[in-house]
């Protein structure tokens, strides 16, 4: 996102966009420090550390200079891949409903059981929009288009945040949300986003069926970085899914265990 072309910059060459994550952050710390009052248990400050941690991913991507290609796919890296997992991680939904007051929070849990949430909710409309949204950019004239439009450049690196998030939080996001679907399904719908990816990072480094004007060497360096630090972030969203995986016990088990208890109400 090459904000300097759209005249919105602060002082000292800083986009003004970038102020955003900064100012979120400190909200999400002013509200995890609420939490450290008597009586209150206490806001776990590896979240913290993670959403601070999005938050500075997310400064960056805005900051990185789109001079090409390769600082393009820098970007989108960042603003649509790695940010968004450091600060879904954060929990910032289960914060935002130990701070508000019982109406509100109930109101917020209520459009969070929404129909229309669900689906967005779902893992399969989470690949959709974000390893769509890629294949749409780099198959057709949408990217060509971003460099004459430094507006819908932004529009554009927006959704890649917003559906990068969306997919992080469908397939191991903390918050609540939603009914979702088994760890295995999740597994399987982010093994097909890891296809997807590798498969537009391959069109790229061979320079077919892709419109990007570049020259092949940026092509295959961008399309590297795609491909490496696509997988390392896609893995990360992996462990991060396996490490709150709790396998539901095997109807064998849960019958074994239910045996005794029926056998002891029959007793009595």
């Amino acid at each position: 996102m090459n904000l300097a072309h759209t005249g919105h910059v602060a002082a000292g060459g800083f986009p003004a966009s970038a102020l955003v994550p900064v100012v979120v952050f400190w909200a999400y710390l002013a509200a995890a420090l609420r939490l450290r009052d008597p009586g209150r248990p206490g806001w776990p400050h590896a979240r913290t550390a993670s959403f601070g941690l999005g938050a500075l991913l997310l400064v960056a991507g805005l900051c990185w200079p789109a001079g090409d290609f390769v600082g393009h796919m820098w970007q989108h890296l960042l603003i649509g891949m790695l940010a968004p997992l450091a600060l879904v991680l954060g929990a910032p939904v289960t914060l935002l409903l130990r701070t508000l007051d019982r109406r509100t929070g109930r109101a917020l849990v209520r459009l969070l059981r929404h129909p229309v949430a669900r689906v967005l909710g779902h893992p399969v409309t989470g690949l959709l929009l974000s390893a769509g949204g890629l294949w749409l950019l780099y198959l057709t004239p949408l990217y060509r288009a971003t460099l004459d439009s430094p507006a819908l450049h932004a529009l554009v690196n927006l959704h890649f945040l917003l559906s990068g998030a969306l997919f992080a939080w469908s397939i191991a996001g903390p918050d609540p949300g939603p009914h979702r679907p088994r760890v295995p399904v999740r597994l399987v719908v982010l093994g097909f986003g890891v296809a997807a990816h590798a498969t537009i990072a391959q069109l790229l480094y061979a320079g077919v069926l892709v419109d990007v004007p570049a020259t092949a060497a940026e092509l295959r360096a961008g399309a590297t970085l795609m491909y490496y630090l696509g997988d390392l972030a896609e893995i990360a969203l992996a462990l991060a899914l396996l490490a709150t995986w709790r396998p539901e016990p095997s109807r064998r088990r849960r019958a074994a265990r239910s045996a005794p208890a029926r056998t002891a109400q029959v007793g009595a």
